[in-house]
């Protein structure tokens, strides 16, 4: 199937590491120009290299996100170089644990800016870029806004906004014609889940008492099965899917996890 995406410029948050790495590579095979917004520039040239490597195209702009200045100016520098924005993935944030009993107000509100704020920025300031290509906006999201986790309550809020934001911003859009949709991940195997798994005294008991509750082959999900619904979500091919939750999780959410 070709997901006429060839040349089109895509923005992809936090896209040198894990899911975002994924979806960058995913993109530039088909013929994408996926440009990473991320704060660490050595981390974002690798990954740029490795899809030069494979005959891909790709680029970098380094920001912190969590910093609404660079948002902007991020966005900026996307479309100084590029002068178009076809499409823009949010992606970037991570489960900091910032819980009720064991949290304050400062690093819930400084929790908001890493995990939802940015994305709000950023399909701000891409927007009018956005309308003149009719894009499409995929934002990542976590099992967390629906089952809950504990000790987290600042990630599963910004989860929370997210999905209310998709649907939200695929009302508000659609005289532009540009879909918002959303990928909802539960347990993916990346660079930052493996070192969470580290913490614990039995990493390997651990990850398969997790493994164990997730219905479809008790494995998890991997970033190249995320980005293969991320990708579709931001071609043509999918052009009469707009403000939906789509579960990449093996059937973690909605399945009963006793099965088994």
């Amino acid at each position: 199937m070709d997901l006429q995406l060839k040349e089109k410029v895509i923005i992809v948050s936090g896209g040198a590491k894990g899911i975002g790495e994924g979806i960058v590579k995913a993109l530039a095979a088909e013929g994408a120009f996926p440009v990473i917004l991320g704060r660490n520039e050595e981390d974002n040239l690798k990954t740029v290299a490795e899809v030069q490597k494979e005959g891909g195209l790709a680029a970098q702009v380094v920001a912190e996100l969590s910093d609404p200045e660079q948002c902007k100016k991020a966005v900026e520098e996307v479309l100084r170089q590029f002068g178009r924005i076809d499409g823009l993935v949010n992606n970037a944030g991570v489960n900091d644990g910032v819980g009720l009993e064991k949290g304050n107000y400062e690093d819930f509100v400084a929790s908001l800016h890493k995990n939802v704020i940015h994305y709000y920025l950023l399909a701000h300031h891409a927007l009018p870029a956005l309308k003149a290509a009719k894009g499409a906006i995929v934002n990542i999201g976590s099992k967390t806004a629906e089952t809950g986790q504990g000790g987290t309550s600042a990630y599963a809020a910004a989860n929370g906004a997210r999905n209310a934001l998709t649907r939200e911003w695929a009302v508000e859009l659609l005289p532009y014609g540009i879909r918002v949709n959303a990928v909802i991940v539960a347990e993916a195997w990346t660079p930052l889940y493996e070192s969470w798994i580290s913490t614990f005294d039995d990493p390997e008991t651990k990850l398969n008492s997790i493994t164990a509750k997730i219905p479809l082959e008790q494995r998890m999900t991997t970033p190249a099965e995320i980005a293969a619904m991320v990708v579709f979500l931001l071609s043509p091919q999918s052009s009469h899917t707009t403000g939906q939750l789509m579960h990449v999780d093996g059937g973690y959410v909605h399945l009963d996890r006793s099965i088994g």
